[in-house]
């Protein structure tokens, strides 16, 4: 199953105390807005985390579907409507869902056995 690029969603209190923190470790921003409370970071390896100020309650693993690991478009990539149906009929249930009768851009949200949140976002 190709869910796409990964990154982790970390809910933040101070996005930028979180920017300092992780630009020492390496990682520049490569997306976002700050003034909106959001940031896209990258390190040299392709590890990417987003910071989300006041978005989330709690951290979020997240995946993109129709994106490489730097963020590029993908020629050819599974829908995340065709995902859905899927991890459905593996039994899979949902928090959120998608519109399988719509196109483009669309995500579902799902929690792990442990209660984290899994976010299959796609933005094409």
């Amino acid at each position: 199953m190709q869910l796409g690029a990964f990154s982790v969603s970390l809910a933040v209190q101070d996005i930028a105390r979180s920017r300092d923190f992780y630009q020492k470790l390496g990682f520049e921003v490569v997306g976002g807005v700050e003034e909106q409370n959001w940031l896209i970071l990258r390190n040299p390896t392709g590890h990417t985390i987003g910071l989300f100020q006041g978005m989330f309650e709690q951290n979020v693993l997240t995946f993109n579907p129709g994106w490489n690991q730097q963020a590029e478009p993908l020629d050819e990539f599974t829908d995340v409507r065709d995902l859905q149906k899927e991890l459905r009929k593996r039994g899979i249930e949902f928090h959120t869902e998608a519109d399988e009768q719509g196109s483009g851009p669309a995500s579902f949200s799902l929690l792990d056995p442990d209660g984290n949140p899994v976010l299959v976002d796609q933005h094409r």
